[in-house]
């Protein structure tokens, strides 16, 4: 893992959030790289989900919203993880992670349960101090809308999307009155106060979801949900995530979200081990039968040409976009030996690569070269939507590497063969491979 996070940093993928001031725990930024990485991932999922079918419709609802959303959800009472303290230094740790750090499973336990361990192999913290009994810490960003802070300015960062969508579904259905079953997509941010953020951008306070809620009749939501969940795997693989990479759990019932009667969570193998990268749950009507009995607001939807009317359930699978990102770059991250050097490069699928093609002249110092080069550059920029690479800097072997490492599947070079014929010479990244090329077969 320590080689894929300097790769990133070294490249401009990732950065760490406010590193010029000593950097802010759980929070990344993202360089020209890992902006068009996280775009095309972005994409590829609204196509495969949303604009390649018939049945989704896109939503994109604000951050802060009104505190009865978090109430009637019932996140405010509920959206806690366990925390326990140093009692030397007052650092402060989830509980449950501090039992996996030492090879203990919390998966199933219940807060007490986790003290009692915490006791009886007489764990310490990762300072070695005593631990405290542990208590609930609700993980959302609490703040004050307006200009006065009493109780009912309150508002939260939104700690999921999937509360937005559920208080558009009547918008929507008002609008568009869509055959059911039908879903509601968005992407965007989310924020969870983690009590101790770690795994790279697996787990941070600041990160983007996109999530679908599924509606669907009460009868028939078993169907819809082995769809989505077919269309899921599908998806991934189109990522380049290989099946002996991924597994699925079905989660236990004392494992599951409050709103839940079926999870699956799909795992993926990280350099950092097995963990959770989405889940697809089935919510029934939690959702929408709060949202009506506190907005007093009907969620019934009436099935087209009859009077049979019901408040669908949902089925919502769930992405991290930073958590595909981190297993798209494990996956793509290879090494091997050319000329008998070390090489480092990045497998990633075209479509993914930010970078589609790199152009360079052969030499710099050839105005002629040069010349030529930027023909070729930029009929490929229109060719590819912008995603060329100029790059001229250092010799060729080094440029080679360089867009090796940024993971571009292809580069042109420009050479005086190209003034006599018009011909380029293009070196596969996966191969290293170099073959001629027609300019007009090329563009």
């Amino acid at each position: 893992m320590d080689s894929i996070i300097s790769l990133t940093k070294r490249r401009g993928f990732i950065y760490q959030g406010s590193e010029v001031y000593g950097g802010l725990s759980g929070t990344w930024d993202y360089g020209p790289l890992g902006v068009q990485l996280k775009r095309n991932i972005t994409d590829a999922w609204w196509r495969h989900f949303v604009s390649n079918r018939d049945d989704m419709y896109g939503v994109d609802a604000a951050i802060l919203m009104n505190q009865k959303v978090w109430q009637a959800s019932g996140h405010v009472d509920t959206f806690v993880d366990p925390l326990c303290e140093d009692t030397v230094n007052h650092r402060r740790y989830r509980t449950d992670h501090i039992l996996k750090d030492n090879g203990i499973d919390a998966e199933s336990m219940t807060m007490e349960e986790m003290d009692a361990a915490i006791i009886e192999h007489g764990i310490k913290s990762p300072d070695g101090n005593p631990l405290s009994p542990s208590r609930t810490f609700n993980m959302m960003f609490k703040t004050h809308v307006g200009a006065t802070e009493d109780e009912s300015a309150i508002s939260y960062l939104r700690p999921e999307t999937a509360q937005g969508i559920f208080t558009n579904y009547k918008n929507v259905v008002d609008a568009f009155y869509p055959n059911i079953p039908f879903g509601l997509a968005q992407i965007g941010k989310a924020f969870r106060n983690e009590i101790s953020p770690r795994d790279f951008v697996f787990r941070s306070r600041e990160f983007e979801q996109m999530e679908i809620e599924y509606f669907v009749h009460p009868d028939r939501w078993e169907e819809s949900f082995e769809e989505l969940l077919a269309s899921t795997h599908k998806f991934l693989s189109s990522l380049g995530l290989r099946s002996e990479n991924i597994h699925e759990l079905d989660v236990p019932e004392a494992d599951r979200a409050h709103y839940s009667k079926k999870t699956i969570d799909i795992e993926f193998d990280y350099p950092t081990g097995k963990a959770e990268l989405l889940g697809i749950a089935y919510r029934t009507d939690f959702d929408l039968s709060n949202i009506q009995q506190a907005s007093g607001k009907s969620m019934e939807y009436r099935v087209k040409g009859s009077d049979e009317k019901f408040i669908p359930h949902v089925i919502e699978p769930s992405f991290g976009v930073e958590r595909l990102m981190m297993a798209v770059l494990s996956e793509a991250y290879r090494e091997d030996e050319v000329n008998g050097e070390r090489r480092v490069y990045l497998h990633l699928p075209e479509e993914l690569a930010p970078i589609k093609c790199a152009v360079s002249p052969l030499l710099k110092n050839k105005p002629e070269l040069v010349e030529k080069a930027r023909d070729v550059y930029r009929a490929l920029k229109q060719k590819y939507d912008g995603a060329v690479m100029w790059d001229d800097n250092g010799n060729i072997g080094k440029r080679y590497r360089r867009q090796d490492e940024i993971g571009t599947p292809r580069c042109v070079v420009i050479d005086f063969q190209t003034l006599e014929d018009d011909t380029v010479t293009v070196r596969d990244r996966d191969t290293t491979e170099q073959v001629r090329v027609s300019v007009k077969e090329l563009v």
